[in-house]
């Protein structure tokens, strides 16, 4: 008994640290920035005293609805592309020899030495008028020679699977280094075929670094304001823009924090019901195997 109670007492402790780190570089701020909300602005480009509920009217503004869910799903489509992309990646990386497993990881990394605001301004002239890019296209008679490949959606979403691609492969990689490969030479001998053999033994072997990667690209993509502000034109405005423009520019914190709250909900509830089906997932699995435990048991006894 005594044992078991200092367990529990080094476990509690240990995860002290955390709880403060978060509480007072997450919990707090977020709650500051919720309250900012429901001040109104000062003429100074402060907060003004009292409580209103104005800067929430002013956010339903026409325009607010239609930048949400452009942010949305373009942050969608580049988590769900990224993936796709990573699967592959992840999975000829994990049956490469160390050595080259090595050498590709730290190609995937390189991108990282160089600043994230001259890599997408890398990408805006690449994809300007008399960008490389533009001018190959035209060649090959992909697009005609008036198409303007900026400032536009499809531009961001380029740019931004570029930039959060490796967020993606590296955790698949990290979940497909520590898969059982054996497996799927054991369902082809058994006649499954590749494609099955890989959707049904190899993605529910690294599903928790596929998670992972939805999330470490969900996250960054729904609050990017450089990309779209770059690539982006004014009529491809993000939320992660109008924050800016509202903090910055126009000095106004409460509306600024209003939107970084949509943001952060926008955030929260993908969290949410990630966490949801990955306890799901665990207790049906739990239960699985108690139940295959049971009957070896009974099957003894019998």
């Amino acid at each position: 008994m005594k044992e078991t109670k200092k367990r529990n007492w080094t476990e509690v402790l240990t995860t002290v640290p955390s709880f403060v780190w978060l509480t007072v570089f997450f919990v707090i701020p977020t709650l500051i920035v919720f309250g900012i909300a429901f001040h109104a602005p000062s003429a100074d480009g402060g907060i003004a005293s009292g409580v209103t509920m104005e800067t929430w009217r002013s956010i339903s503004n026409p325009n607010y609805p239609s930048i949400v869910w452009r942010t949305i799903w373009i942050s969608a489509v580049t988590t769900l592309i990224c993936i796709l992309l990573s699967l592959p990646c992840a999975y000829a990386i994990a049956r490469m020899t160390v050595k080259w497993r090595a050498v590709i990881a730290g190609l995937i990394m390189l991108p990282f030495w160089t600043s994230f605001i001259v890599r997408v301004f890398a990408w805006r002239t690449l994809l300007s008028p008399e960008g490389f890019l533009q001018r190959f296209l035209v060649a090959v008679g992909v697009v005609p020679a008036d198409a303007i490949l900026n400032y536009n959606s499809g531009a961001i979403l380029v740019v931004s699977v570029y930039s959060f691609l490796p967020f993606a492969i590296m955790p698949i990689y990290t979940a497909a280094e520590k898969f059982d490969f054996s497996l799927l030479e054991a369902a082809r001998d058994l006649g499954a075929r590749s494609f099955f053999a890989f959707r049904k033994i190899f993605l529910p072997g690294v599903k928790r670094g596929v998670i992972s990667a939805i999330l470490m690209v969900f996250i960054p993509a729904i609050g990017s304001y450089v990309i779209p502000d770059l690539v982006g034109g004014q009529n491809s405005e993000l939320i992660g823009n109008k924050i800016y423009q509202r903090t910055f520019p126009d000095r106004n914190l409460p509306h600024a924090s209003a939107l970084a709250t949509i943001t952060g909900f926008s955030v929260l509830v993908p969290l949410a019901c990630v966490a949801w089906w990955m306890k799901r997932q665990d207790d049906r699995e739990e239960k699985r195997l108690a139940a295959a435990t049971e009957r070896k048991l009974r099957g003894g006894a019998a």
